[in-house]
């Protein structure tokens, strides 16, 4: 039977463009011999960043290595959504942080029945030829989890990588990691979190038609989905938007709801954002929201004239968090 060969997309014309491979039997000679960081790596957080520093050299690619969807996507599937971001905003800060090439495997049955042995051979030192690698001190690797570092640095000396173990980075609030971000979005806390992430939290994605309801009160809003993540505390934020592509592309500020619309029924938590100053049609652009001060929690209004009241008072005071940004 003839394996189907999963997608690529590779750029090897423009070094300033990061190639992802998405099936390690299929590595071309540019894909081998690089220097790579491994781990789930959402939120791209400050310890994975460091994890990526460390594997930064000189004479190899800046390689990274992750896994989609997350294996604990695959193994509790019915789990609520709890990623950070998704594989495009994934990709896309991993590009900017200067990664080479984004080895992006598909964690399915077959990878997941590979022993911490099979998985450093086929994968590792075979399949994509690495000669260095590098993980947090906290990395299982292998069916059931069983392999660890110890036992990568092992294998790595029987099949020819070196491995570099990097250890848990810690801030101002404790460890760094993608649990410690979720509790602090969920709580309404984002520029804790992003104390940890190095960075704004942001949703990404496209802009979709919702019931255009905001335009007839003054207040018109790209609106997202949030499928597949982790919700932040739900409520109104002060935001900035990078409006990707399209007609209007930029950077704006803004005010955002992010949740169910109390006041008309809603019951599918997504985020409608209304960006000040700007006029013009966005749907189907890509947008990234940055989520930067929680105002308020969601309400329910006795009328629409108390609703705009609100939706007045949210917009001055967002406006006077992001004018006194740095």
């Amino acid at each position: 039977m003839m394996r189907r060969r999963l997608p690529s997309i590779r750029h090897p014309a423009n070094p300033g463009r990061m190639r992802i491979l998405r099936d390690y039997q299929y590595a071309l000679p540019e894909d081998r011999g690089a220097a790579v960081a491994i781990g789930n790596f959402d939120g791209v957080h400050l310890g994975h960043q460091h994890v990526i520093d460390q594997a930064r050299h000189r004479d190899m690619p800046l390689g990274l290595l992750t896994f989609e969807p997350h294996p604990r996507q695959f193994f509790a599937p019915d789990s609520p959504p709890f990623r950070l971001m998704n594989a495009e905003a994934r990709a896309n800060r991993l590009q900017k942080l200067g990664v080479d090439i984004l080895y992006e495997l598909p964690f399915n049955a077959a990878l997941a029945g590979l022993t911490a042995e099979a998985f450093a051979r086929e994968v590792l030192a075979e399949g994509l030829g690495v000669k260095r690698v590098i993980v947090g001190a906290d990395f299982c690797f292998g069916k059931g989890r069983a392999g660890t570092v110890g036992m990568l640095t092992a294998f790595g000396q029987d099949m020819g990588f070196d491995v570099d173990v990097v250890p848990i980075k810690h801030g101002d609030l404790g460890a760094i990691s993608s649990t410690n971000i979720r509790l602090a979005l969920s709580e309404g806390r984002p520029r804790d979190a992003a104390s940890m992430l190095g960075h704004w939290h942001r949703i990404e994605g496209p802009v979709v038609h919702g019931e255009k309801r905001g335009r007839t009160l003054g207040y018109p809003t790209a609106n997202m989905g949030l499928e597949g993540l982790h919700l932040p505390k739900l409520g109104v934020y002060a935001v900035i938007v990078d409006v990707r592509d399209g007609a209007h592309p930029g950077t704006y500020h803004g005010v955002a709801s992010l949740g169910v619309r109390p006041m008309f029924g809603g019951e599918v938590p997504n985020l409608e954002t209304f960006l000040f100053d700007f006029s013009g049609d966005l749907y189907g652009c890509d947008l990234s929201v940055a989520l930067i001060d929680y105002l308020r929690p969601e309400m329910k209004f006795d009328g629409l004239d108390a609703l705009i009241t609100q939706m007045d008072a949210d917009s001055d005071t967002a406006r006077a968090i992001l004018k006194a940004l740095p």
